[in-house]
């Protein structure tokens, strides 16, 4: 079973910057989505950016365009999520998580996770 681990949370003042690290502890299948989910208190869960294993590509919501970077280093089982210009909106607990694909176009912030994280908090004070 693939095990996801979140880290790099914290808190800081709006405009700071965080980075994110999500470790797996294997994968299963080279054709994969990794994405980056984020939900705060009273919300519904929402996609924030993904990333195709075998291209490099990537999707973000709009709400993050500009500001938020994913990238991947598939020789570390490690993707990434640089998060500029933070705003107090951004607040909320951010969860990785993966599923095979079958290519890049299935890979949105739509597509549905088959693991995921223990999530780590990030909080952003005006």
């Amino acid at each position: 079973q693939v095990q996801l681990a979140e880290s790099g949370g914290g808190s800081v003042q709006a405009g700071g910057s965080l980075r994110l690290s999500c470790a797996a502890s294997e994968y299963t299948s080279s054709s994969r989505c990794t994405g980056w989910f984020r939900q705060a208190p009273g919300k519904q869960r929402e996609g924030v950016a993904t990333i195709y294993s075998r291209t490099g590509s990537t999707y973000y919501a709009d709400s993050v365009k500009g500001r938020f970077t994913i990238s991947q280093d598939n020789a570390k089982n490690t993707v990434y999520l640089q998060m500029n210009s933070l705003k107090p909106e951004d607040t909320a607990m951010y969860y990785c998580a993966v599923a095979n694909v079958y290519d890049s176009r299935a890979c949105t912030t739509r597509f549905l996770p088959a693991y995921s994280g223990q999530g780590t908090q990030v909080t952003v004070s005006a």
